[in-house]
């Protein structure tokens, strides 16, 4: 176990020093407010909140902290599923729920320059008089930092990509109070080692993220949104693939299982029969393209055996939709209110997406156990939400969550695909990496040589 230093009251008048009194709390709300995200692993309190409002500030504070040993852990906004941001060695929590400038639209460029604690919610409200959009939709109102250091993803990615794919140059404080720019604005980067990606889902555990540049797409100018249902799992899952190999492009394509689709439409009032079924949402230029795309997806469907096909080309309607399959978890836990929920995450190649799906199923009758499935089908991310009670119950769930992601893993897959290491995907990082998981932590431990950022994160504690 990692050896640190304690917050001393000596330590807090430093921050002070640095921050400001408003910017450094020890209040008991502030630490409660901050132990511990939407995972389903237990709190763990900081000694101190802080709040900084420029990268100086961050860089001043991790020198501090790199000096006295002392662990920092940053915080978005805690919508993490994996326990990337509890604090679990104390130390300092690092909130950058303060810095949501908007520094710069380049919007020749289609681009937008921001600080790390604004939410891509709130950045794409702003983008929209300029007709941009910034595509990585990770349901919720996620900070740009958090989904850059976690690189999030959600249900655009099979279109735009994952958040790894939407940035073109960060600002980063390291451990030992440096500031660093790493990428460029040039769209075309080959000058030296890409440094940017590197701290692209490293969780905060290399450096912290003070400033981004991302790239913009234009909102387009047709959109429809394709529903379809089928009398099985297997018949929905084939039509991912034979949709995916086509060549339409989908700008969305998710899998959700008949349970959802029946608090979906119970609680929402979306019409959806209790069947497993495709969202699908395209995005084109022209509306004559729009209607031969609608064509083409409907005649997939037909041929895959659909019991029912609906379009919507209205915004207010797709809004609705995709509200609700947004919401589609909260409405879970909230129909569940005597059971918690562990969700799962794995994601494999296309071409694999109905051998996973069928591993699900096997694993759901051996195990004689209950667990929905949604997810991002069009690019091979399924997460399987299992209900719990009693430790026994959790136990039954890990064991299932356990042999799917070895599944994933073997079909050439990942155990994460969207929600990060975190805590509790560490135990699969050698399974999954084998001896790369070493040059993993040669980096850490080049950066971070006395291990203050973001501990017991990503790698299992030796």
């Amino acid at each position: 176990m990692p050896h640190f230093s304690p917050v001393t009251p000596d330590i807090i008048q430093h921050l002070i020093a640095i921050l400001g009194a408003e910017a450094v709390s020890t209040a008991r709300a502030e630490i409660e407010l901050h132990a511990q995200d939407q995972s389903h692993h237990p709190a763990h309190d900081a000694e101190v909140v802080i709040f900084p409002t420029t990268a100086e500030q961050i860089a001043a504070v991790l020198k501090l902290a790199n000096e006295r040993c002392i662990p920092v852990t940053p915080w978005g906004v805690g919508t993490g599923l994996e326990g990337n941001s509890i604090p679990l060695y104390g130390g300092i929590l690092l909130s950058l729920e303060r810095m949501t400038r908007i520094i710069e639209v380049h919007a020749d460029d289609f681009q937008v320059t921001v600080e790390p604690g604004i939410g891509h919610k709130d950045l794409n409200a702003a983008l929209a008089r300029y007709g941009l959009f910034f595509p990585p939709d990770p349901g919720a109102n996620a900070t740009v930092g958090g989904m850059l250091a976690n690189n999030a993803a959600g249900i655009r990615t099979v279109k735009y990509g994952a958040s790894k794919d939407n940035v073109l140059r960060m600002q980063v404080a390291l451990a030992d109070g440096r500031l660093i720019r790493v990428g460029s604005r040039s769209v075309k980067q080959s000058s030296g080692y890409d440094l940017l990606h590197l701290f692209v889902g490293s969780e905060g555990t290399l450096g912290v993220i003070t400033e981004a540049t991302l790239k913009l797409v234009p909102i387009a100018a047709h959109m429809s949104a394709i529903v379809a249902s089928f009398a099985d799992v297997e018949a929905a899952v084939q039509t991912v693939v034979a949709v995916r190999g086509s060549g339409l492009d989908p700008a969305a394509l998710e899998l959700v299982d008949a349970a959802h689709c029946r608090m979906l439409r119970e609680t929402e009032g979306v019409d959806l029969p209790d069947h497993p079924t495709l969202f699908m949402e395209f995005h084109v230029a022209l509306p004559e393209a729009l209607e031969s795309v609608i064509e083409s997806v409907k005649a997939i469907c037909e041929e895959m055996g659909a019991l029912r096909i609906h379009t919507a080309t209205d915004a207010a309607e797709r809004k609705r939709l995709w509200h609700a399959r947004h919401a589609s978890y909260e409405i879970m836990v909230r129909s569940h209110p005597d059971q918690k929920f562990f969700i799962n995450d794995v994601a494999v190649p296309i071409s694999q997406y109905p051998n996973l799906i069928s591993t699900i199923e096997r694993v759901k009758a051996e195990m004689g156990i209950t667990a929905y499935m949604i997810g991002h089908a069009g690019d091979g991310n399924i997460h399987v939400e299992f209900p719990y009670r009693s430790p026994d119950d959790f136990a039954k769930a890990m064991e299932a969550n356990g042999r799917i992601v070895q599944r994933a893993i073997e079909l050439g897959g990942t155990a994460t695909g969207e929600h990060g290491v975190g805590i509790g995907k560490a135990k699969y990082l050698p399974m999954e990496h084998g001896e790369g998981l070493d040059v993993m932590r040669a980096i850490k431990h080049t950066l971070d040589p006395n291990g203050i950022l973001n501990p017991g994160k990503i790698f299992l504690e030796s």
